[in-house]
């Protein structure tokens, strides 16, 4: 079965993103040897798992912008991978290979774990990350912890009531001082 790996950037005091969503913040950490990185993390991966606020933010960003290097490489993968965003809003969806999910995200995202494939990946997301902890739908977490302190802004998880034990794997470090800390989910 595909697993659904977390994949989340934060600041030391929690925060995912800065009041209005920004993520200037995490702009003078991110290195070549980051990049590196996250390219061979999606290059694991064939499905980007996405709310409604980061596909359009990312729909807006990947497509148009032009690249060199490695963050050509990573575009590549950004703009070809398949993308599953779940929206009740969104209209439409029409970033190259993306489908939109209205309905039962539960009975579609376990449709889409049993498919053949390689593992899915959630970008940022809050809101889907906490509705899929509750669904018992996230098989793994890999937190980016960026030492910077914004003060305010969106935390990472908010209104959390379920409790969720992980299990700590590993962790990675890189030159900028980031840390990944890699965790999977204890079922019970």
């Amino acid at each position: 079965m595909r697993k659904i790996i977390v994949s989340m950037n934060v600041t030391l005091d929690g925060f995912m993103a800065g009041i209005n969503g920004e993520l200037d913040w995490h702009f003078p950490l991110w290195n070549e040897e980051m990049s590196l990185y996250i390219c061979h993390q999606l290059g694991k991966m064939d499905t980007i798992l996405l709310g409604r606020r980061s596909y359009e933010r990312m729909a807006r960003y990947w497509p148009v912008r032009t690249f060199t290097g490695v963050e050509l490489e990573y575009a590549d993968l950004m703009n070809n991978h398949t993308k599953v965003v779940f929206s009740h809003t969104l209209e439409s969806a029409d970033w190259q290979n993306t489908r939109l999910i209205k309905g039962n995200i539960s009975e579609e995202v376990l449709k889409l774990k049993q498919s053949p494939g390689k593992d899915m990946i959630i970008y940022g997301s809050s809101s889907i990350v906490q509705s899929f902890i509750r669904q018992g739908l996230i098989d793994e977490f890999q937190i980016w912890v960026h030492p910077v302190f914004i003060q305010h802004g969106v935390p990472m998880f908010r209104d959390m009531e379920e409790k969720v034990r992980l299990e700590f794997m590993r962790t990675r470090s890189f030159s900028s001082g980031v840390v990944i800390l890699y965790y999977k989910i204890i079922r019970n």
